[in-house]
């Protein structure tokens, strides 16, 4: 049986070009067939799995013809590959930016599915616009009603200018403060600046160092006024509302509770110090702050701003609060500014000591020698008729304990002249409670 695969000796392709031959440089294999070399400019076909037997007739890459060589039937079709047509760079642009298209759209449509599936829609609700209604006693409340007669005070000095805060006491235009705001004016140096932003010239009508207090008037009149509320009412712990123009800042509103009662502060320097039995607050009380009002859940006014402590070693004296203000009683603001607005001036109490500031020890004692001319106990004085005598040592006021000159000095002069009060004295190891009715001094 003849091999299919096999060709002839004399084989010549059937279409063989008679005018062109083709002579390839010699690539051997081991049945003595020669491949064109690489670089030809002959086509190159895939072999099909044809074997050449050494024949050198003819290109060896030209397919048998079919009825030569396949012996049987028809060969295979062999199709060729499609060609590929190249297409212009616009076409190419086109469909590039078709595909980006195409892609943002579906990643816009992944997104937007995957959050409302992730996470769905929240609704928000939206206010109305109606007006907030605030209960009276809310420090909102409070504001809203104690901030129209609240006003600030601009000071001319021989230094400069100064601020500090006061309240409208009368509507006829009498305004408190304190003493320090204006004490040291020029003529027709203070100017008061009202809440709606208006301004106006004012005038000392009287101040008192003793109590660090000052009254002013202006030349007005229906001006809102603030009521004094009971200061001996008051308990630890009752909120409280400090309204004032700290550091200039006009119309500041800050709140807290009353710390502590009675606390024994001195203010100033010399014979300018004033010493007051005060309210301690820890709403933010800073300079500028001074006579402005301290006020209750309703409103009224139980205490004028006045100082606050600082730091022991701080450099600036003018350093902002720390939560320790003090404030003078209203019942005590009451009663002195009646008398400045009576006479200009103002008297405190006295019992007609001296005290020893040199004592270390229980309580305080009464000096042993005369001091800057003074005697240790002032002849037929209140103390002198209660029985005290030098050397005493005072161990209680009113019940309290005291333990340093100043507290019993800021205790007398929370009392009224003609006040009678309970002193506890120790004399030689022995106690004993003695009455001593006040008189009065002028103060400067």
């Amino acid at each position: 049986m003849n091999d299919p695969w096999s060709r002839p000796p004399d084989f010549r392709p059937h279409d063989a070009a008679p005018d062109r031959e083709f002579t390839p440089e010699s690539h051997s294999t081991p049945g003595g067939s020669s491949y064109p070399p690489y670089g030809s400019d002959q086509p190159s076909y895939p072999s099909q799995g044809f074997q050449s037997p050494g024949s050198d007739t003819g290109p060896w890459w030209q397919p048998p013809g079919p009825d030569e060589r396949w012996g049987v039937g028809q060969p295979p079709a062999i199709q060729s590959a499609v060609p590929v047509r190249r297409r212009g760079w616009a076409t190419t642009l086109v469909l590039a930016c078709l595909c980006l298209l195409l892609g943002l759209v579906g990643g816009l449509a992944g997104s937007q599915l995957g959050n409302r599936f992730f996470n769905p829609p929240v609704e928000i609700p939206i206010a109305t616009g109606t007006a907030v209604q605030r209960e009276p006693g809310s420090v909102a409340g409070v504001a809203a009603k104690v901030l129209p007669s609240t006003v600030s005070i601009e000071v001319t000095t021989p230094q400069g200018r100064g601020f500090g805060s006061g309240f409208v006491m009368r509507s006829d235009g009498l305004i408190l403060t304190n003493n320090h705001v204006v004490g040291g004016a020029q003529p027709d140096g203070v100017r008061v600046i009202f809440s709606d932003g208006s301004q106006q010239a004012a005038t000392i009508v009287g101040r008192t160092v003793a109590y660090d207090l000052a009254v002013l008037r202006v030349n007005r009149q229906g001006l809102p006024a603030l009521t004094l509320g009971d200061s001996d009412a008051v308990v630890v712990g009752d909120p409280v509302i400090a309204v004032g123009a700290p550091l200039g800042l006009q119309s500041t509103v800050t709140s807290g509770i009353v710390s502590a009662l009675h606390r024994p502060v001195v203010a100033g320097e010399n014979n300018d110090r004033a010493f007051i039995s005060a309210i301690q607050t820890d709403a933010a009380i800073n300079p500028g702050n001074s006579g402005g009002p301290l006020v209750n859940a309703q409103g009224e006014v139980i205490g004028i701003n006045s100082a606050i402590a600082r730091l022991p070693n701080a450099e600036d004296v003018n350093s902002g609060s720390i939560g320790l203000g003090f404030a003078i009683p209203s019942t005590q603001a009451a009663r002195t500014a009646e008398q400045l607005i009576s006479t200009g001036k103002a008297t405190y109490p006295v019992i007609g000591v001296v005290l020893d500031r040199d004592y270390v020890g229980e309580g305080v004692r009464v000096a042993t020698e005369p001091t800057d001319g003074n005697q240790p106990v002032t002849p037929d004085g209140p103390a002198a008729r209660a029985g005290i005598r030098p050397g005493d040592v005072i161990t209680r006021f009113q019940g309290r304990p005291v333990t340093e000159p100043n507290e019993l000095i800021v205790g007398i002069r929370a009392e009224k002249p003609g006040d009678q009060v309970r002193l506890t004295v120790q004399r030689d190891g022995k106690g004993r409670e003695v009455t001593v009715t006040l008189s009065e001094t002028e103060s400067n």
